[in-house]
């Protein structure tokens, strides 16, 4: 990245954000992002507008003038929400003072780094991973130590523990675990969370646990839970080297609201207080009316998307795992679908420029997740079941001669 800033600049910039590298779904996306005969499924947000019952809390703030610094921390009332909204859903106790409202769950992400990491600490993050989680890492001064999923043939993927836990070194302060897994798909099985619960208990080690898709399951069974995935607050104390991050975004369709928030131990509100003064000096007020409306009001409209959601999955699982030259990871959560193609002679990011150009179909490059990736592709299904369709329309005749098409064309 330092080759964009000017020479005489270069010396005076951050090394860290100069050796940042670009991100590879943006770079995609922006070829063709307000491009209507493109099928957009490259960047993870839902196809639905936000429901309106949201937006007029948010213009009923507006007029009331409720648009001045508030709590640092959130709203007292907000938080109060959120505490009601983990007892209904996960049957947990958390206090209302172990919420801090943040700007978007990438904000929550980097008060969790700011709060624990020294410059030099390393977290140990199983991967393909978010790059946001990978970066923030590096940008506070943290090392990425990335510890690589399991794929195997049948479209399974597993976190092997033992690897997690020997890649563990004096220096390591954390362990990042985001389930259900963007971009896989993968949910923690129950007897491992406690498993990795139990071992940074021993080791004096934090748990951040991103917990964003925790709505979007679809094959029970799998951490023992009956509606979402499990939850670490379900299996930890309030004591605990916990902290759990989270957005609206997802569950809600607010992805441009950016509201989310941290979960952290019991004691912990004044060190978080302080960070988003010095950091945000908080969320905009009317934002906050408009998440405990979809806190207090949304079941329903979570329920919506993910029966929909499964619709899609289905849909584009059953028609891509069709393909002789193509591996599907079929996702136990979140909604994107990460798949393998055989055979590729380009990148996945040249793969992907080439899709968007030939099919008009936009798709993430697995690359964007970390080395591991490549070879792989991401799509989001938080679509109309038709639209699937159509992407699967064009996705299946370009993929089926991907392999053996030549490379090296960009747009």
């Amino acid at each position: 990245m330092s080759d964009v800033i000017p020479s005489s600049l270069r010396r005076y910039c951050s090394s860290r954000v100069q050796e940042m590298p670009d991100n590879q779904i943006v770079a995609v996306a922006d070829l063709a992002r307000h491009d209507a005969s493109v099928v957009r499924l490259w960047i993870g947000e839902g196809d639905l507008p936000t429901p309106a019952y949201i937006k007029q809390a948010a213009m009923d703030a507006l007029e009331g003038d409720d648009t001045r610094y508030s709590y640092s921390q959130g709203l007292p009332e907000l938080r109060q929400a959120l505490s009601d909204y983990h007892r209904r859903h996960w049957q947990v106790d958390v206090a209302a003072d172990r919420f801090c409202v943040s700007i978007g769950g990438m904000n929550a992400v980097t008060m969790a780094m700011q709060a624990i990491l020294d410059e030099g600490s390393e977290v140990i993050m199983p991967t393909p991973a978010w790059p946001n989680a990978r970066q923030m890492i590096e940008i506070v001064g943290g090392v990425n130590v990335p510890v690589a999923f399991d794929f195997y043939p049948d479209g399974s993927i597993e976190l092997d523990l033992e690897e997690l836990f020997a890649a563990v070194t004096d220096r390591t302060r954390a362990i990042f675990i985001n389930s259900p897994s963007n971009p896989t798909g993968w949910r923690m099985p129950l007897e491992d969370m406690e498993r990795l619960r139990d071992f940074c208990r021993d080791k004096g080690l934090w748990i951040v646990a991103d917990e964003v898709y925790n709505h979007f399951v679809y094959d029970k069974g799998v951490d023992d839970s009956e509606g979402p995935a499990a939850s670490f607050l379900q299996i930890c104390e309030p004591q605990d080297r916990l902290l759990v991050t989270n957005t609206f975004s997802k569950n809600w369709c607010m992805t441009g609201w950016r509201a989310g928030w941290v979960t952290f131990p019991q004691g912990m509100d004044q060190l978080f207080a302080r960070l988003c003064q010095y950091n945000t000096t908080g969320v905009a007020p009317f934002v906050q009316r408009a998440c405990m409306a979809a806190l207090e009001q949304g079941d329903d409209f979570i329920a919506h998307q993910v029966e929909r959601c499964q619709a899609s999955r289905d849909i584009l699982v059953e028609g891509l795992t069709a393909l002789d030259n193509v591996t599907v990871f079929s996702p136990q959560g979140t909604f994107y679908l990460f798949f393998k193609v055989h055979g590729l002679s380009g990148s996945s990011l040249d793969t992907a420029k080439r899709i968007l150009r030939e099919a008009r179909v936009g798709v993430a490059p697995g690359s964007a997740f970390g080395p591991e990736g490549e070879d792989y592709l991401r799509i989001c299904f938080a679509i109309d079941p038709e639209l699937a369709r159509e992407a699967l329309d064009r996705l299946v005749p370009f993929l089926s001669a991907l392999a053996e098409a030549p490379q090296g064309a960009t747009i």
